[in-house]
């Protein structure tokens, strides 16, 4: 073991002056080094932070640790929804008959439809405006609806009538959504025998409006390039019968 004396005489310190301030030397020392690692810092502005942070004890960040970046979303990217298309498991048959008295219908307009919805008929012609007498769900304003159950279609002077519907291929009836319509609020009152509680009910319904778009009767030249088959008149047929 060295003495204090020894310790004293290594480093060129005289004992008083070593055990007097051994606190304050220590002490010194810690500020000395601080100092220097602020100065040393501030020369060399053009070194990483990652350097800074490994001598402050932190680990680096690394690329799996950083937190993803949110894109803006690109409404033109998403794909537009577009309509079912009908499948039928045979072709379309019409008569001989049909197709000679077609050319009559469809070239006299306008044209009138009774078209069917939950059972209900319309009768209507192109530009009229209808307030179904429901909410029809999952439609916005500037939507196109295609009616396709329809039992009468015809023009003044010629009909088509089907038997009880005709086939959606033999015409195209489309309506655009043009808004909700709301009645005015309706207040009941409600009361039972021997009781003095009175309930009120109140009710605004909600109604979707439609507009007739179009009305179409295909031409026969149209019918024979979707497939469809000429048949007798005495065979089952799939479309109507026209009548003057």
């Amino acid at each position: 073991m060295f003495s204090r004396t020894a310790l004293a005489r290594a480093f060129a310190l005289p004992v008083g002056q070593q055990s007097a301030r051994p606190l304050t030397t220590s002490f010194g020392a810690c500020l000395r080094q601080a100092s220097t690692t602020t100065i040393s810092s501030q020369s060399h502005p053009e070194q990483p932070s990652e350097a800074l942070s490994a001598t402050a004890g932190a680990p680096p960040t690394t690329p799996s640790q950083q937190p993803p970046i949110s894109t803006p979303l690109n409404t033109a990217e998403i794909p537009t929804k577009l309509p079912v298309a009908p499948t039928f498991s045979s072709p379309l048959k019409v008569t001989k008959s049909l197709l000679e008295k077609l050319p009559y219908l469809t070239t006299q307009k306008p044209h009138f439809i009774t078209a069917h919805l939950h059972d209900r008929p319309y009768l209507l012609t192109e530009g009229d405006h209808l307030r179904l007498p429901f909410l029809m769900p999952k439609v916005k304003p500037g939507d196109i609806v295609r009616f396709n159950r329809a039992s009468v279609l015809g023009s003044r002077e010629f009909t088509l009538k089907g038997a009880p519907y005709l086939d959606e291929r033999l015409f195209e009836c489309r309506m655009r959504v043009m808004g909700v319509d709301s009645e005015p609020l309706r207040v009941m009152e409600k009361t039972k025998r021997r009781q003095r509680h009175v309930k009120t009910v109140r009710s605004k319904h909600r109604y979707t409006l439609l507009r007739v778009m179009d009305v179409k009767v295909k031409t026969a030249e149209e019918l024979l390039q979707e497939g469809a088959i000429v048949v007798e008149d005495a065979e089952g047929v799939s479309g109507g019968e026209v009548q003057a």
